[in-house]
């Protein structure tokens, strides 16, 4: 008989991972449904066949297959996330504390600062927990959370950049009018509805998992963090409903975004090309620098990954989860120094909050 435990499985899932994970969650498996339901009451009804469905106690997040020494990509990705944090909390105080910056541009910048820091710490100190500590099995309700926070946090970035967007092309092709078009009280209002609208969208999406039956008490996601998409397509009861929502999400999150996007730089480009002097032309130019930098890194990777998942192709593992967890932290850390070094509104607030700090120490 298997003889498996929670604190070994990190060493034994390096060492032999098919047999260990099957060995470990069968054990595990038998003995909650012994221990949580000794007359069966786990038992929620039969599918065709003699397959037995469950809702699950939780789940086993499996992270890498087969790799050595991947404790120290998790170690990196804590000091990414320290740097996420510092830099983001910085950009924030300098937005904060300088009145030039308190335009609706530096609103939606400020609420991506938000954004960045939530999404990191609903991700990295869990993946932290699981893979450094021996900790990779989540509760159902947890994993559920889990699940909410991060997709609803990457969703609000999404509609962010979107809104970045909008405001580059008022004000590169409406500059006159841009002031009365775009207010602070207005951008509240979008970044608002945004914010809501991603909630409600994946308050959708999670509830629709609620109601999956499982083939196992404890499943194995495949995945580095309870991921949608790893837990639906595990479900041993029908789960159409589920593929139809996470195609509305794609289309909704990510392409409908890419697309306006790419459409409101096609209409700014038109309107640069009718700028009479290469000064404001360039000047136009390096105002859309940085937001064109972060929806790069922002869409490319998880467009990849995500559309080949979309038409059923079976990506592998280790190469899916280090793409996806890169794409995730990388633009967080990035995005405050980009805002920082390529802006010179920003640039110019810091110096001078550091100019009138050296004096007070003065």
């Amino acid at each position: 008989m298997c003889r498996c435990t929670w604190a070994s499985m990190n060493t034994i899932r390096r060492q032999l991972p098919a047999t260990a994970v099957s060995c470990l969650l069968n054990q595990i498996n038998q003995e909650h449904f012994k221990e949580e339901n000794p007359e069966g009451s786990n038992q929620l009804k039969s599918m065709e066949g003699n397959t037995t469905v469950y809702q699950p106690f939780g789940f086993f997040i499996m992270g890498f297959q087969g790799l050595k020494d991947t404790n120290y990509y998790f170690m990196l990705l804590g000091i990414l996330y320290f740097g996420t944090l510092l830099g983001n909390f910085f950009l924030m105080m300098v937005i904060w504390q300088s009145e030039a910056l308190h335009t609706p541009k530096y609103m939606v910048v400020f609420s991506l600062s938000v954004i960045d820091v939530s999404h990191s710490t609903a991700l990295v100190p869990k993946c932290i927990d699981q893979f450094l500590f021996n900790s990779q099995f989540v509760p159902y309700n947890l994993c559920l959370t889990q699940m909410f926070f991060i997709h609803s946090f990457y969703t609000i970035e999404s509609y962010s950049l979107v809104i970045l967007a909008f405001e580059r092309l008022v004000s590169i092709c409406f500059p006159l009018r841009s002031s009365t078009i775009i207010t602070n009280t207005r951008m509240v209002g979008i970044i608002a509805f945004c914010w809501v609208l991603a909630f409600t969208l994946l308050a959708t999406m999670v509830a629709l998992i609620t109601r999956l039956y499982f083939c196992k008490p404890i499943p194995v996601v495949v995945s580095y963090f309870c991921d949608h998409g790893p837990v639906f397509k595990m479900a041993c009861s029908d789960n159409t409903v589920n593929w139809r929502v996470t195609s509305v999400f794609l289309v909704v999150v990510i392409f409908v975004p890419l697309a306006f996007i790419l459409s409101s730089y096609v209409c700014i480009v038109i309107a640069i090309s009718r700028i009479n002097s290469a000064e404001g032309r360039w000047k136009a130019v390096r105002t859309c620098t940085a937001h064109l930098i972060l929806v790069a890194m922002f869409f490319m990777p998880i467009l990849v990954i995500y559309t080949i998942a979309w038409i059923n192709v079976t990506i592998e593992v280790n190469t899916r989860i280090l793409n996806t967890s890169l794409s995730m932290v990388l633009p967080a850390l990035l995005n405050p120094i980009i805002y920082s070094l390529k802006t010179e509104e920003v640039m110019e607030q810091i110096k001078k909050l550091l100019r009138k700090h050296v004096i007070k120490l003065k």
